[in-house]
């Protein structure tokens, strides 16, 4: 990651995928998820880098293309078409992608080594495990290293930067990152203030004016939640 990457942004800002899902919702960008299924290896995990796909047919050798075309800090995203009879990768494409620089791997698919893994202290996400590994070949995709899918309905380039935490994968369009990112950094600080309210005894009903909702309700019932919102300057996004 270099000081010109937009992810460079997220320095210092203590981000997770909800917030960086919540402010694709305010931007009126689309939200991009993985499979629900996906999960990292180590709780706690967390990552952020450009995507670096790679369709699997069988055989490493197109991992080992992509992590040796790959920037440090990029994300390996491997698409194993959700998998779940093989392992498609083990410690040692972990262990060189670690060695490459990268920041993670993605695996829409299920992985093995998990141990050895967890030695490397390289973040893998994935569906889950497997001790098998890939027991044929198959037809490799012409665009095996242009794009690759990480769920039923979710597609990823070069173009697109991964978010990765314990409650799943969020995508989003790298010239979109920096003001996604600064959204999403608004949407944090909103929404730490109101928790300290709410520890103090300021309940959410009081902070997001329920009593006047319920009342201008009885003159306008199709008010919605989200237009009362509006203004308020609350983190809830309903």
């Amino acid at each position: 990651m270099t000081a010109t990457d937009p992810l460079a942004r997220l320095a210092g800002f203590d981000w997770c995928t909800p917030f960086i899902a919540d402010a694709c919702v305010a931007l009126g960008l689309p939200v991009r998820t993985g499979a629900p299924g996906l999960r990292p290896l180590v709780a706690g995990a967390r990552v952020a880098g450009r995507a670096c796909p790679a369709k699997h047919a069988g055989s490493v050798d197109v991992f080992l293309e992509a992590i040796h075309d790959a920037a440090q800090g990029d994300v390996l995203v491997i698409d194993n078409v959700g998998r779940l009879d093989e392992g498609c990768i083990g410690d040692l494409v972990a262990g060189e992608a670690r060695a490459a620089g990268l920041s993670g791997i993605l695996v829409y698919g299920v992985h093995r080594d998990s141990a050895a893994i967890r030695a490397l202290d390289l973040p893998v996400w994935s569906l889950g495990t497997c001790p098998v590994g890939p027991q044929e070949l198959r037809a490799r995709s012409l665009h095996a290293r242009d794009a690759a899918s990480i769920g039923r309905h979710t597609t990823v380039t070069r173009d697109d930067a991964v978010f990765l935490d314990d409650d799943g994968v969020i995508v989003v369009e790298v010239q979109e990152v920096a003001r996604v990112i600064e959204a999403a950094r608004d949407l944090a600080a909103r929404e730490t203030a109101q928790a300290a309210r709410l520890l103090q005894g300021d309940r959410l009903w009081d902070q997001l004016g329920l009593d006047d909702y319920l009342a201008a309700r009885r003159d306008r019932p199709d008010l919605t939640f989200r237009e009362h919102l509006k203004g308020r300057g609350g983190a809830i996004e309903i």
